[in-house]
């Protein structure tokens, strides 16, 4: 699907009007750019559209599509972003998520019209249970996550918007990197293909839990590696086995590297951004802080951008990583 991915599709949903989404928002503060040690601005897609940057990929991939049934798999964001996005276009939807899923994104898919179907993935993994359903259902499209075209394009609308704001010819001191969180690829190849169009110069970081590496052990061995096993970090928008293998074609020529961040950094990178920033994230949204905090020295005097890629998190989840 890569050759779908053209640079004048690309420019043309960054120019299509109007758009269902929000702005992101830019945000800094001395405070946290001091307990940080570098200038660092966020770029929080909390008050996105459904509480993350899934709703740019699930609605510029549903927008055109003939069917009126849709199925997806997802821990909860892109649920969520695929359920409000049918809404909007009146379509139905199911999403099919672990038994271990937030309560809290649960409730918003049903809130927005969707079905939920919760499996047990240590018995039937994601992809089974889809093709499952596909076969009770063979009308009804597919909504991949993160491995498709539009999706990467849809994404690609928030590096447009960082590589604008942030690297432009007005800017007194140039962008060092942006740091952007990794689970199936979605968003950090729309990120790529967004700075290879407009800042090909500034250096994009990955980051993903030590938990969930396969994207780091792809990136160090030249090929796709999967895991075996659903990873149980508490990043969970990043619980995949493996990239998709669109965004694995962009990613292994648009990075340099990876950083893997331990639990303990995730949650550490969670009560930051609610320190000094105060801004609520939910665990994957704090990994690129996470990152800072594990290497402080690779960051130490830069400028950064960092994604906070979402804020949707239990009440119970959030409450207990603030009290460590």
């Amino acid at each position: 699907m890569r050759e779908k991915l053209t640079e004048g599709y690309v420019r043309e949903v960054w120019a299509t009007e109007p758009k269902p989404w929000k702005p992101t928002t830019f945000q800094s503060t001395l405070l946290l750019d001091r307990a940080l040690g570098a200038n660092v601005t966020l770029a929080s897609e909390t008050l996105q559209v459904t509480g993350s940057f899934k709703f740019r990929a699930a609605y510029n991939l549903l927008a055109e599509i003939p069917q009126e049934e849709v199925i997806t798999t997802s821990s909860g964001n892109f649920g969520q972003a695929v359920a409000y996005a049918c809404m909007l276009l009146k379509k139905q939807c199911t999403v099919i998520m672990p038994l271990t899923s937030s309560k809290t994104k649960q409730a918003a898919i049903r809130a927005y019209g969707g079905q939920v179907e919760l499996i047990d993935v240590a018995i039937t993994s994601r992809m089974q249970a889809i093709q499952e359903r596909l076969a009770e259902h063979p009308a009804a499209f597919y909504a991949p996550p993160y491995d498709h075209y539009r999706v990467v394009a849809g994404n690609s609308t928030l590096g447009k918007e960082i590589f604008e704001r942030l690297a432009g010819p007005d800017e007194e001191a140039p962008l060092d990197a942006v740091l952007c969180p990794i689970g199936g690829g979605g968003l950090i190849s729309g990120l790529i293909i967004a700075r290879d169009l407009l800042a090909p110069n500034i250096e994009i970081i990955g980051v993903e839990p030590l938990l969930g590496n396969d994207a780091a052990q792809s990136l160090r061995s030249g090929r796709l590696v999967s895991l075996e096993l659903e990873p149980q970090t508490m990043a969970d928008g990043t619980r995949t086995l493996s990239l998709g293998d669109l965004n694995w074609e962009i990613v292994r020529g648009g990075l340099k590297r990876i950083i893997e961040v331990p639990e303990e950094k995730i949650a550490e990178g969670l009560r930051t951004l609610y320190t000094y920033a105060n801004i609520k994230a939910e665990p994957t949204g704090s990994l690129t802080i996470g990152a800072v905090l594990t290497q402080p020295d690779l960051f130490k005097g830069k400028r950064i951008c960092c994604v906070v890629s979402g804020g949707n998190v239990d009440a119970a989840t959030y409450a207990s990583v603030l009290q460590g």
